[in-house]
């Protein structure tokens, strides 16, 4: 590579890398933990349920429940199931019927407990799984201004993978396995950077490139609507298969009485390994109603196995099907793989385990990213106002992002200990804590030590939170073992390990000087 190639990709890499770094590294921290949103939104309500994303519930006896509520007659309901917990997720359209009472037109969304039937609105069953999900793509940041931050975040994440990979092509197998701790400051965390860089390649590339597809894909589409669909975005959504077919409100009154369970179980038993994800009620009450049936295979059946049942409730009569093992078609292999390699559901606890750990090292790599951009300007003939400069970037960069363990951490704790908090308390709690946190560490300048306090109190607040657990409920992570609570053990035993492995790096790091 001549020169000027690398002096291109050099700064590419650099400039890309440094500009999105505190962005960038709370979205891969947030989003490790995002692994296990399910995990952790069970714990926190101290429930346990089925590790799975099927939809499991008496729907009849839970329309006739909601039916005493709101008054389905007319409405569109959409029950679906976003993560795996007892509670099922609602959304009823106002009401069809143009007679109707103001009220039955309005539409509404919550969640369902699927076993006593108590609804929630998003407020009341916001959780610390759902804000930690959320703040992986900054959905805190006003809509839409978050999620295009995220979206070309990692759009430059990608930039600085590829210039990354072109920088070190030629000796990229030979600095894989080169690390030398005990040489000049810049050689290690060159070292540490390329080596754990190229560990995390493939993750961090799938990421890169799902992340900024699913936050920016709005603006990607946009200049095709406008051309081929004449600015009709729903024509898109339409031919996207994201719109659901429509059936018209025929204004009388259905006599027959309907069993949505039974339409539900036989759409399930046309395929083996079957799972009910959606169901779509469509003019509940109507003689033209109809009931939607969606679900997909197993994953380790079938990686993308979407299918569909369309029922019309007057006479039971199958109108519609799509089956998961052979019609599905490059859209739904596009949509799916897409979700999927994203969200790592389809590997069990073993595959989110390991992205957890990858998630990790890339927080590692872009601080290494950093400090290799500020020990190589804090040479001597700098002028020293510049030097100044450069380490105060590099300590606010620092007290925002480390101070993320321990404010996590303690998050759990109050979050167990005042359950439930509601949405506005659990923000004032994580952003309130993490800016005090932030503040401290950079009028403190120090960054030796805001490594040191970030690693032993979040180890501390780590060894707490099953302590927290066991006291506040009594269930302690032996008993939830052996009670088969799975989810709840999980988190207590995934803090203890975590805590310990960062204690032990607390107590092992040793401060370097730079070397010019």
């Amino acid at each position: 590579m001549n020169n000027r190639h690398y002096n291109i990709y050099f700064h590419t890499h650099t400039v890309s890398g440094i500009v999105i770094s505190v962005v960038l590294f709370v979205i891969f921290f947030a989003g490790s933990f995002s692994f296990f949103r399910d995990e952790i939104i069970n714990w926190e309500r101290s429930e346990s349920t089925a590790i799975t994303r099927e939809i499991q519930l008496d729907y009849n006896k839970a329309l006739k429940d909601l039916d005493k509520k709101h008054i389905l007659h007319g409405r569109n309901i959409t029950i679906s199931k976003p993560s795996v917990e007892e509670r099922v997720a609602v959304y009823m359209e106002g009401t069809r019927d143009t007679l109707a009472p103001a009220k039955q037109k309005e539409g509404s969304f919550f969640y369902l407990d699927t076993k006593n039937f108590k609804s929630y609105t998003y407020e009341e069953s916001y959780s610390l799984g759902e804000l930690l999900y959320r703040l992986h793509f900054l959905a805190q940041i006003p809509y839409p201004a978050g999620y295009y931050l995220s979206g070309f975040t990692a759009l430059f994440f990608l930039f600085a993978i590829v210039t990354g990979v072109l920088l070190h092509w030629k000796k990229i197998v030979s600095n894989f396995y080169i690390f030398r701790p005990k040489e000049k400051l810049k050689t290690l965390w060159t070292d540490a950077h390329t080596a754990l860089g190229m560990i995390g390649l493939p993750f961090q590339f799938v990421y890169a490139v799902t992340g900024a597809f699913f936050m920016i894909k709005l603006l990607i589409v946009a200049p095709a609507v406008m051309a081929l669909y004449e600015g009709d975005d729903k024509k898109l959504y339409q031919e996207l298969e994201y719109n659901d077919p429509d059936y018209a409100f025929e204004y009388k009154k259905l006599a027959n009485p309907f069993n949505v369970n039974e339409l539900v179980a036989k759409a399930k038993n046309n395929w083996k390994d079957f799972e009910i994800t959606r169901v779509i009620v469509q003019n509940y009450g109507d003689i033209n109603m109809h009931v939607l049936v969606e679900g997909e295979l197993l994953s380790h059946k079938k990686f993308v196995g979407v299918g569909k049942v369309v029922y019309r409730v007057s006479d039971g009569k199958e109108i519609a099907k799509k089956d998961p093992i052979s019609q599905n078609n490059y859209l739904d292999g596009v949509k799916t793989v897409l979700y999927r390699v994203h969200f790592g559901d389809y590997g069990g606890y073993a595959l989110k385990i390991i992205s957890f750990v990858l998630g990790i090292i890339t927080c590692f790599v872009i601080i290494s990213g950093v400090m290799i951009w500020l020990v190589a300007r804090q040479k001597n003939n700098l002028p020293e106002k510049k030097r100044r400069f450069n380490a105060a970037v590099v300590r606010i960069y620092l007290a925002i992002c480390l101070s993320m363990y321990p404010i996590t951490a303690l998050a759990f704790i109050g979050s167990k200990i005042f359950y439930p908090l509601s949405q506005s308390n659990l923000f004032s709690l994580y952003f309130g804590g993490w800016l005090l946190l932030a503040v401290f560490f950079i009028f403190k300048k120090n960054d030796g030590f805001t490594t040191k306090f970030c690693l032993i109190s979040g180890s501390i607040l780590g060894f707490l939170i099953p302590i927290t657990n066991g006291i506040v409920t009594g269930n302690w992570f032996w008993n939830s073992f052996i009670h088969n609570q799975i989810q709840i053990f999980f988190i207590d035993v995934f803090w203890i390990a975590l805590a310990s492995i960062s204690l032990y790096v607390a107590y092992h790091l040793k401060p370097k000087k730079a070397v010019a």
